[in-house]
């Protein structure tokens, strides 16, 4: 009997194998040659999954975007509600081997749908859920009544959002000065400065 091969199995396998070529070398390094080589595949079959680099590349980047809502959908949110706050904002920085991974692809993309419109559409959805994530944040913190009641709400979710986004740049960018130690402070500090002090003392 032939051979039954799960097609969306063996296509999100290349995907992992296109991921690990892109962390390693960027986007440049990214070629059907080297992805096929990686996935353990032969040229041609490439073909079957993935009719050009740009729909490999769109799919990585969805991969990603899943394995971020996954992570989100699993977390325990049980309170205090601003250690829960600190966790969701956690999730879109490199804290762990996998998020480190997912970072350093992602900024190689970003570059790459600056040339590609095709690839747009799929930047947006990942900032457009960490726009969703700061949002929720800010808004979490009002709805438990942590907040400082003078905060402009709109321009704290701004803020908080080009926070977490600058972190997770410089922190792949220049590791050793920005520590993973530090991110969680500063993290942590921004959170206290939006908060009624005594409502988030243990």
């Amino acid at each position: 009997m032939p051979k039954i091969v799960d097609h969306d199995k063996q296509r999100e396998w290349v995907a992992e194998a296109a991921l690990r070529v892109i962390q390693k070398g960027g986007l440049e390094k990214a070629t059907v040659r080297n992805i096929a080589e990686e996935a353990g595949l032969s040229v041609g079959s490439m073909r079957h999954y993935f009719s050009s680099q740009a729909e490999l590349l769109a799919f990585c980047m969805n991969l990603i975007i899943e394995r971020i809502e996954k992570r989100l959908t699993s977390l325990s949110l049980k309170g205090p509600v601003f250690s829960d706050m600190k966790l969701v904002l956690m999730q879109f920085l490199p804290m762990d081997e996998d998020r480190t991974m997912e970072m350093e692809v992602w900024m190689s993309f970003v570059a790459k749908a600056l040339i590609y419109p095709e690839l747009r559409k799929i930047n947006d959805e990942m900032y457009d859920g960490l726009t969703k994530a700061c949002h929720f944040v800010i808004d979490s913190l009002v709805t438990h009544k942590l907040a400082k009641p003078e905060l402009d709400l709109e321009y704290e979710k701004e803020r908080i959002y080009a926070l977490v986004d600058g972190l997770a740049i410089h922190h792949i960018m220049r590791p050793q000065q920005l520590t993973q130690d530090k991110i969680e402070k500063i993290i942590d500090q921004h959170l206290q400065s939006l908060c009624i002090d005594e409502l988030i003392m243990p």
